[in-house]
């Protein structure tokens, strides 16, 4: 048997970046990560893992995708708080600041918007700098299968983040 203390130590900063990467907050970022590994932990009790790197980075792209597909459905429900000691630090100015956490807020919906593999792709590939052989290898397609579906995605996501779809639609946060 695996010692998952020793994994989580050795996996859990790159588990923890995917997870915030996507969902943007701490709290959901940190239900993806504890999900990721129970459900990992959960699994080598039942068989052997080959690559717990990568089965970690896939399951806590899932999660946190699950999370950005709740938050659409709560969105109504959840309003969100900005960090004033962010906007008051030495980083960027207020208003790019202000853009940033607009566009990718915008960004996070779009992905919530889009099919489950397209999603998980686009994520693995430019969130996590996965190869599309190693996209392949994780979920199962052929490497050109992968390149196919992050080329779909990227179209998809284009067309959901043009000026003018942003502002014919209600922002997500909002609907």
């Amino acid at each position: 048997m695996a010692d998952w203390q020793s994994i989580v130590d050795e996996h859990g900063g790159l588990v923890w970046q995917i997870a915030y990467r996507i969902v943007g907050n701490d709290a959901d970022a940190a239900d993806c990560f504890q999900e990721a590994f129970v459900t990992a932990f959960e699994m080598s009790r039942c068989e052997r893992i080959k690559n717990v790197k990568a089965l970690l980075g896939r399951l806590v792209t899932l999660r946190a995708i699950d999370k950005l597909r709740h938050r659409k459905k709560m969105s109504g429900l959840i309003t969100r708080v900005h960090d004033l000691n962010d906007l008051c630090s030495e980083g960027p100015a207020p208003a790019e600041h202000l853009q940033f956490q607009e566009l990718s807020e915008r960004l996070r919906c779009a992905l919530g918007r889009l099919d489950e593999r397209e999603a998980e792709i686009f994520c693995l590939n430019c969130l996590s700098g996965l190869s599309y052989r190693q996209i392949g290898k994780q979920i199962g397609i052929k490497t050109n299968n992968v390149g196919v579906i992050l080329h779909r995605a990227k179209e998809k996501l284009r067309v959901l983040l043009e000026p003018e779809t942003a502002i014919a639609e209600v922002r997500c946060t909002h609907e």
